[in-house]
């Protein structure tokens, strides 16, 4: 089993929903988030800026500031993974920065706590 993490714009959501659905994915977690990626960030100003340095963060300005986002959690069989990555990023480029990331990790294990079910049939 594999969990994937995308983070999306949050504009995104609803497409993405229905994106998933239609490629057999009906259940997933989706929360709101805040974050930024690297794009032109100075790190010695983040970092003084963090640091509580005023002229840091004043220098910093809106290259700092945190972004709303979607965090989309799915966690599917290992032979899902690839059409699952696809359809998120098919749904959600855009071709511009802040597109968002897709993550996938191992799950070693699940548990269906209704019925008690372990390993993929917990999540099918």
């Amino acid at each position: 089993m594999k969990e994937i993490i995308a983070v999306i714009r949050m504009d995104r959501m609803n497409r993405t929903k229905k994106a998933l659905t239609e490629a057999g994915v009906d259940a997933f977690f989706a929360q709101e988030c805040q974050g930024r990626g690297k794009g032109l960030v100075n790190s010695q100003l983040l970092e003084g800026a963090e640091s509580g340095i005023e002229e840091a963060a004043e220098m910093l300005g809106e290259k700092g500031r945190l972004y709303p986002k979607r965090m989309v959690t799915v966690v599917v069989a290992d032979d899902e993974v690839g059409d699952v990555v696809e359809t998120i990023i098919e749904t959600n480029r855009t071709g511009r920065p802040g597109d968002g990331k897709v993550f996938v990790m191992d799950i070693p294990d699940a548990a269906r706590v209704r019925t008690g079910e372990t390993g993929t049939k917990s999540i099918q």
